[in-house]
């Protein structure tokens, strides 16, 4: 019988799509098949691995998702994008590989970046990577256009020439937006003193593009890269989400191997390239495990985000069934008194079946235990403003283990803790989260539970924590227990995707 690799030699990592045996992939797939911890309602690779979204955008009346994908395991090799489309932003169909690297500008991977309507074809852009005999990185910031029969047509040349002064390679996920009467490109870039910067060019046509600088949002340096910049605009105010790798913790206090953050502005100049009164620098999730976010905004005006749910350089318990990593649900973002707010699209509700009323009172003699019916469930639940005590989640038989969310009203204090779910990982980073509240104030929580992923939603989406857990077969139960307070909420079963 063909094994599954074990050892990811460099070789091996980026040998050509076209040389790998079909014994080798059809024993991949149905160890994945087989395996635990599989997902029913988000976005999962078929086998291997799945990174960054790209390319979310709305086209021929479908949405459309890319991802960046290596279909040969669970390792970072030779990329390519995936294709995903979908009528209601919840099932999504499988398209298939629709960028594969072929050329001399994205030889040794396709990388992230994104799409944009124009016309009768979706304009996709892209970072192509480029490795010479030294194994020395080129970077290529490069253009495709699909049909809307689906057909995939690369340009045949880059967007923008390289190197790029003052920059070096490290130049990254290009984000297109309309802007006034023509487009901006903005990128991930490294400069040559190695800081994180963004970076943006402009451009009439999307053939000429003119660099018009680096910029201004922080006064704070932002590490040694910059990752997956997305700039929208929110009632006007110009919101940035990107992820700084190397960030000094004096800047901003996180626990993750890198942070995916934001920040939002009054304003956007573009003669200076600056966001005007930008916040200081803010996560966009407070849990172990979101990266490299995407988000755009439609032609109806709504503004949308997914994210990787996996971090680079993190090995995860799913590695050793041949895949790794998923995307969030998708989220609306939205403005509220100056903050910004993230939450599940309200389509999400189509994923509802059985619908079960909780309420009570907490008190450690009053526990309420619940089964569900496996761990895919959305619940929701509300603690009025003196209230204290702990959610289990994916708790065991034996009542020892669980996915543990301690809160305190009074004390404005929200702490997960994922130490005790089945099989740990990456505690090198912690295994606890901690969240400050607004004290003697009440809680909202909407939990969403998918197998292998927990996202949770404060405050209808004030803030948003979101992890991997990756529990044992009887970790199914879930628990309520408390010193004080009362709590009501629903609890639904949510149906698998359909695709």
């Amino acid at each position: 019988m063909t094994q599954l690799i074990n050892e990811w030699t460099r070789e091996l990592r980026y040998q050509p799509y076209d040389s790998w045996h079909t014994d080798y992939t059809q024993q991949l797939k149905n160890t994945v098949k087989k395996a635990p911890w599989r997902l029913d309602y988000h976005v999962q690779p078929n086998t291997g691995l799945l990174n960054d979204p790209n390319g979310f955008s709305y086209f021929n009346n479908k949405w459309h998702l890319f991802y960046q994908y290596y279909p040969f395991g669970p390792v970072h090799g030779l990329k390519s994008w995936y294709h995903l489309t979908s009528d209601n932003l919840i099932d999504w169909v499988n398209e298939g590989v629709a960028i594969e690297p072929t050329n001399q500008f994205d030889s040794h991977g396709v990388y992230s970046g994104t799409a944009l309507p124009i016309d009768d074809s979706l304009f996709l852009a892209y970072s192509g990577n480029v490795r010479d005999e030294n194994w020395q990185r080129k970077s290529y910031q490069l253009g495709a256009k699909m049909s809307k029969e689906g057909h995939m047509q690369k340009l045949e040349h880059p967007l923008i020439d390289f190197p790029i002064k003052g920059y070096t390679d490290h130049v990254r996920d290009p984000q297109i937006i309309p802007y006034e009467e023509g487009y901006l490109m903005i990128l991930g870039a490294q400069d040559t003193n190695e800081k994180g910067q963004v970076i943006l060019f402009q451009s009439e046509n999307l053939t000429n593009w003119e660099f018009i600088g680096n910029l201004d949002y922080a006064d704070e340096e932002m590490g040694f890269m910059v990752e997956c910049p997305n700039l929208l605009f929110i009632e006007e105010k110009p919101l940035l989400i990107f992820c700084p790798q190397g960030l000094n913790k004096n800047v901003l206090p996180y626990d993750n191997i890198y942070p995916n953050t934001y920040i939002l502005g009054s304003d956007f100049d573009l003669k200076t390239v600056t966001i005007k009164d930008a916040t200081p620098l803010q996560q966009l999730d407070y849990g172990f495990d979101v990266y490299a976010t995407q988000a755009f905004t439609n032609n109806n005006n709504r503004h949308l985000s997914v994210s990787w749910v996996g971090l680079p350089e993190v090995d995860y318990p799913s590695f050793k069934d041949g895949w790794a990593h998923c995307l969030s649900l998708v989220k609306e973002l939205t403005i509220r008194n100056g903050k910004l707010h993230q939450f599940p699209i309200a389509e999400t509700k189509e994923l509802r079946q059985d619908k079960q009323l909780i309420e009570g009172t907490l008190s450690s003699e009053n526990q309420i235990l619940t089964q569900p019916k496996n761990n895919s469930y959305e619940l929701n639940l509300s603690f009025d403003a003196n209230s204290s005590g702990v959610i289990h989640l994916m708790r065991d038989e034996s009542l020892d283990k669980s996915f543990k969310l301690t809160f305190d009203t009074k004390l404005g204090k929200l702490i997960v803790d994922r130490g005790q779910v089945g099989v740990p990982f990456a505690e090198a980073f912690g295994t606890t989260r901690e969240l400050e509240l607004t004290k003697y104030s009440s809680l909202e929580l909407d939990i969403f539970v998918d197998q292998s992923i927990i996202e949770i939603f404060v405050n209808k989406g004030s803030e948003v924590i979101t992890s991997r857990v990756f529990p044992n077969s009887n970790q199914t139960n879930l628990k309520i227990e408390g010193q004080g307070g009362s709590y009501f909420g629903t609890m639904y079963s949510l149906r698998k995707m359909k695709n």
